[in-house]
């Protein structure tokens, strides 16, 4: 398989703390392949947030079942923490679980808990090819020949992805599903604004609209939590790899439709409702090759401006980190930029007519 590689402009030849890494990782890849012989001859940062690491590595073996050349990532956690996210053995376990449903995944290979080998805790999934860029996805044709094939992509992986139901084994390590995840999202949003030293009106007042607006409950499935444009790898106009599994969580069908869908991870392409690449119906015409369901207009703005609220939540949480000084990031300085601009399509969701 080919690998896929987020773009980025950070990407980093080895330093000597990741020549360091190198002789241990040569050693670990070599014991979990017996009768092989590791060399790692490139070893790159990749972009994809502050939480989480994800570094190429440019592998030869020799000997072995793996014989030969390979481009694979390994996974790992950034200096800082958000306490929503989950470990890496967790995520591996979810990528595992989604990978042998049928969703377009990167195959994830070994996890690594030894916390002598590089520091952290780690795995090592299979690369895949493309790119994940938002901002080019939406606007370049080149890359997407055919938006309604790459979205019917996207519908009918949600559709496997929505497939999982609870109870299961592998996944014992999730939170017990609420009996009404809309109300759960709310019981803690309203936690997470409670610990801020600020007031925020604006993303108040959405939480009280979803309060007053919540729908019916639906049944309980395993969902992405992240599932947007970005987030995903598109390869010939196809999508070849979904990323970024560590928000994963037992909860309603309709709020991956809402995250992917919400205007503020449209990169700018407004008119194209399905994360800026294309139109909602070839999302659920895709959904439906796998699952007959239904989003109406009125679930599907409720969950967008959930979407929004927690969005924007995330936004002054990081913001707070940095003005607190627990971790000083230009990074998470400017995301609380994103607030005023998240705060006013709350305020426009909920104007809107049915």
């Amino acid at each position: 398989m080919n690998v896929a590689l987020r773009e980025s402009g950070s990407q980093s030849p080895l330093n000597g703390d990741c020549w360091g890494w190198q002789k241990k990782l040569e050693s670990y890849l070599t014991c979990v392949m017996p009768g092989s012989n590791v060399a790692i001859v490139g070893m790159q940062r990749l972009s994809g947030g502050a939480i989480q690491e994800n570094w190429l590595l440019d592998v030869h073996v020799v000997g072995g079942e793996r014989a030969g050349k390979h481009r694979w990532v390994l996974r790992t956690d950034a200096e800082s923490a958000v306490d929503v996210s989950m470990s890496r053995a967790d995520e591996y376990a979810v990528l595992t679980t989604v990978h042998e449903a049928g969703v377009e995944v990167p195959a994830p290979f070994w996890l690594c808990t030894d916390l002598g080998v590089i520091g952290r805790e780690f795995f090592v999934m299979q690369a895949v090819g493309g790119t994940a860029a938002g901002h080019r996805l939406v606007k370049d044709d080149a890359l997407v020949p055919d938006r309604p094939a790459l979205c019917r992509d996207l519908g009918r992986n949600l559709a496997l992805l929505h497939a999982i139901k609870p109870p299961c084994q592998t996944l014992d390590f999730l939170p017990a599903p609420a009996a009404d995840p809309a109300q759960a999202l709310i019981t803690q949003y309203l936690g997470f604004l409670d610990a801020l030293p600020w007031s925020f009106p604006a993303i108040e007042w959405g939480l009280r609209w979803l309060q007053h607006n919540k729908p019916a409950p639906a049944e309980t499935c395993l969902i992405h939590r992240d599932f947007r444009t970005g987030n995903y790898m598109v390869d010939q106009g196809r999508v070849s790899g979904i990323l970024d599994w560590e928000f994963t969580a037992w909860g309603d069908w309709r709020e991956d439709l809402g995250w992917l869908t919400a205007r503020c991870w449209r990169f700018g392409k407004n008119e194209n409702v399905a994360g800026g690449v294309g139109a909602l119906r070839d999302v659920m015409a895709g959904y439906a090759d796998v699952c007959p369901r239904t989003i109406s207009d009125e679930e599907l703005r409720y969950w967008q401006v959930m979407a929004h609220v927690r969005w924007a939540i995330i936004a002054v949480q990081q913001t707070e980190r940095h003005l607190s000084g627990q971790q000083h990031s230009l990074e998470l300085a400017l995301t609380g930029r994103l607030v005023p601009e998240l705060e006013n399509n709350i305020l426009q969701l909920m104007g809107e007519r049915a």
